[in-house]
C-alpha cells in the first residue's frame, strides 16, 4: 500500500471544560483520505495550548507533564502506523487508531496491577500473610473500582492519568461517600501508595505519585485494660460443653492472664505442649 499521507493533528474541544476549568485534548488521525479522531485522555488549560505546535507555552509544571505525555503518545500513534506498514496490507487511519488504542489498552493499569499483587497475597495467606490483610486488598480494590468508575466513566486507569488530585478525591470518596473512618482510609491510602511505588520501581509510572503526598495520621488511642470485673465475668462464665473450642480458647485467656504468658507464645499451645 502506498501512504502518500499521513498526519497526527491534536486540538482542544473547548466546548468540554471539566470543573477547573480544563479542555480535554482531542487527536485526529489522517492516512491518504481517510480520517479517523480519538481522545487523548489528556486535558489542559485553555490558555496555555498553541495549536500550531500541538503543545503547552511555557514552563509550567502543567505544561512540561502534559507535553511530556503528549510526546509519548504521538510517539505510540507513529509506532502502530509503522507496524501496519511493516506488514504490507491496505490499511486506513481507522486501522492506525485502532492499532494505538489496542497497544494502550495493553499497558499495565491501577486495578490490573493491584489484581496481580493480590494474586501473590493469596498464595502467601496462612505463611506470612493474615487474611485480614488480603481482606483489606479486596475492599482497597472494590472502593477504587467504584471510586474510578465514578470520576472517569471507566473500569480502570493507566497510572499516567493519576496525580495527587486523584489521590486526595479518592480519600474524600471514601470518607464521604462511603463513610468509612479515617483508620480505614489510612490502610485504603497505604496500599494505593504501595501499588503506585511498584509501578514506579517496574518503570510502569513515570513517577511516583505519592511521593509529596502524605497518609493522614494514624489516632492515638491508650490502650484500654480489662477491668478486675471484667475479668471475673469471663473467668465464671458457663460455657455448654458443646463447645469445646470457646471453653478451651477460654481457658488458654486465663492460663495467659494468670502466668504473665505472652500472647505470641500462648498461640504456639498445642496439645504436644509449645
Amino acid at each position: 500500500m502506498k501512504v502518500e499521507k499521513f498526519k497526527v493533528l491534536l486540538y482542544l474541544k473547548k466546548s468540554g471544560l471539566d470543573k477547573s476549568g480544563k479542555a480535554p485534548i482531542m487527536g485526529r488521525i489522517t492516512v491518504n483520505r481517510s480520517m479517523a479522531q480519538f481522545g487523548t485522555k489528556l486535558s489542559c488549560t485553555p490558555g496555555l495550548w498553541n495549536p500550531r505546535e500541538s503543545r503547552l507555552d511555557g514552563k509550567s509544571r502543567e505544561a512540561v507533564e502534559v507535553n511530556a505525555k503528549i510526546e509519548k503518545l504521538l510517539l505510540a500513534v507513529h509506532s502502530a502506523f509503522d507496524s501496519l506498514v511493516e506488514r504490507k496490507k491496505p490499511f486506513d487511519a481507522e486501522s492506525v487508531k485502532v492499532f494505538y488504542q489496542g497497544s494502550m489498552d495493553a499497558q499495565m493499569t491501577l486495578l490490573s496491577l493491584l489484581d496481580r499483587y493480590m494474586e501473590g497475597l493469596k498464595a502467601r495467606v496462612g505463611i506470612d500473610c493474615a487474611p485480614t490483610t488480603l481482606s483489606t486488598y479486596v475492599y482497597t480494590h472494590r472502593s477504587l473500582g467504584k471510586f474510578i468508575k465514578k470520576k472517569f466513566k471507566t473500569k480502570d486507569v493507566a497510572f499516567g492519568q493519576l496525580n495527587e488530585q486523584f489521590i486526595r478525591e479518592y480519600q474524600d470518596f471514601v470518607l464521604g461517600e462511603q463513610g468509612y473512618a479515617m483508620d480505614t482510609v489510612r490502610h485504603y491510602l497505604a496500599i494505593l501508595k504501595k501499588i503506585c511505588k511498584i509501578a514506579f520501581k517496574e518503570g510502569i509510572s513515570e513517577r511516583f505519585h505519592f511521593a509529596h503526598y502524605k497518609l493522614p495520621k494514624q489516632k492515638e488511642t491508650t490502650p484500654k485494660a480489662l477491668s478486675r470485673e471484667s475479668f471475673e465475668k469471663i473467668r465464671d462464665l458457663d460455657i455448654p460443653r458443646n463447645r469445646p473450642s470457646t471453653r478451651f480458647t477460654r481457658d488458654l485467656f486465663l492460663f495467659a492472664c494468670y502466668t504473665g504468658t505472652a500472647y505470641a507464645d500462648v498461640v504456639r499451645i498445642t496439645a504436644q505442649g509449645i
